[in-house]
């Protein structure tokens, strides 16, 4: 009876990962919005393109740049995400399926995360200093930081996991070395 229990309950824990599905969903809607900003930066930048100057220009690019980069990191979190807590998609071996679908454990996911958080926030810096005569200097200070905290943040990540690696190495060999 106690083993029934048992199995019914662990179906259900595991039938549990579908609640985050809506999540990943929502994500999927997040994107769809960031598309029409995306489409608005871009019609607002073409309209106004003959009048720019190049440093405007290089504004408006790295603007789009900016939130393209966001819509990556939406996609990489709701593939990798429902790969790695809901299902796998089950999309065969379609030409256009990226090669790191279904590779990206979570340890991966947290380090791309993290990097596309830098690479946004350096273009966010980036275009606070083109318009440095314009930004109040406490502002660009806290700016600075922020970033240096993402790219701390990154490294540190990195390496905590680069450690863990190692020690799961180092715990798999002695178990190959116990076997021989």
């Amino acid at each position: 009876m106690l083993r029934a229990f048992e199995s019914r309950f662990e179906a259900m824990l595991f039938a549990s990962r579908w609640l985050m599905a809506p999540f990943y969903l929502g994500l999927v809607v997040a994107l769809v919005v960031l598309m029409v900003s995306f489409l608005g930066e871009l019609w607002h930048f073409v309209l106004a393109a003959p009048a720019l100057k190049e440093t405007d220009v290089i504004l408006g690019v790295l603007t789009l740049i900016d939130l393209s980069l966001a819509g990556n990191l939406l996609l990489i979190v709701v593939f990798s995400g429902y790969e790695n807590f809901v299902s796998k998609l089950h999309v065969g071996d379609h030409v256009d399926r990226p090669e790191w679908m279904g590779t990206v454990d979570f340890s991966g996911l947290k380090l791309k995360l993290v990097a596309s958080i830098v690479a946004i926030s350096g273009i966010h810096l980036l275009k606070s200093f083109m318009n440095v005569s314009q930004m109040d200097k406490d502002d660009l200070l806290w700016l600075v930081i922020v970033h240096l905290t993402f790219v701390v943040s990154g490294l540190l990540l990195a390496w905590m996991d680069h450690i863990s690696g190692s020690t799961k190495k180092m715990k798999l060999s002695g178990k190959a070395e116990a076997v021989s």
